[in-house]
């Protein structure tokens, strides 16, 4: 079993689209995939909501603050979708459970400052194993002067961005059915797919 963490501290952030889409990649290429909400909202409980019993299936259960022993072993992936305001202990734990950690960032003063101290205590406390912490730039097109911004402010961290993620109704229109732009007709989302190849990459190496 292999486990990913999805964290922000600020909502509307991107948590849920990260996390539902990533586990949509994982069922898409045959793998036994859970998705664990840590949230009280429970947003991504009520996107499997939708689900169709057609497409790839994605188990996934409400995990409240047990998530170091609710990991289901017997899965191939994963995917926990973490509340907004995760910090201090529980920070800790939940990234000591799982092997990688994704925190998706939206290029703006509001959400760039709401992130920093979550980022500084990554930084403080997992200096030595920063390689398992990747971030992802949410609703930006790399060739901004909104992702030249972003490069700027996460630099002094020293955490990766793994993967820019174009800003697109796409991801509320699949959302709404229950999917996700892996799943069936792929080819209404090649463009959104590609996007995500650099983050699959980095989530898969050891």
């Amino acid at each position: 079993m292999r486990a990913v963490l999805v964290a922000n501290p600020k909502g509307g952030a991107g948590k849920t689209t990260l996390a539902t889409n990533l586990s949509g990649h994982f069922a898409n290429q045959g793998n036994r995939t859970t998705l664990c909400d840590l949230d009280r909202q429970q947003s991504a409980l009520r996107w499997m909501a939708f689900r169709d019993a057609a497409l790839p299936a994605v188990t996934g259960y409400y995990g409240g603050n047990q998530i170091a022993l609710n990991l289901p072993r017997e899965a191939d992936w994963v995917v926990v979708d973490a509340p907004a305001g995760l910090q201090g202990y529980k920070l800790t734990d939940y990234i000591r459970a799982v092997d990688k950690v994704v925190v998706p960032v939206v290029p703006s003063i509001f959400d760039m400052a709401a992130t920093e101290d979550f980022l500084n205590s990554i930084r403080t406390e997992f200096s030595g194993s920063r390689a398992k912490v990747g971030i992802v730039a949410m609703r930006v097109d790399p060739r901004t002067r909104a992702a030249v911004m972003l490069e700027e402010f996460l630099r002094h961290f020293d955490i990766p961005i793994v993967a820019y993620l174009r800003n697109t109704q796409n991801y509320v229109n699949v959302a709404a059915a229950g999917a996700t732009v892996f799943d069936p007709p792929r080819a209404k989302h090649r463009r959104d797919v590609a996007q995500w190849s650099s983050l699959i990459e980095w989530l898969e190496a050891k």
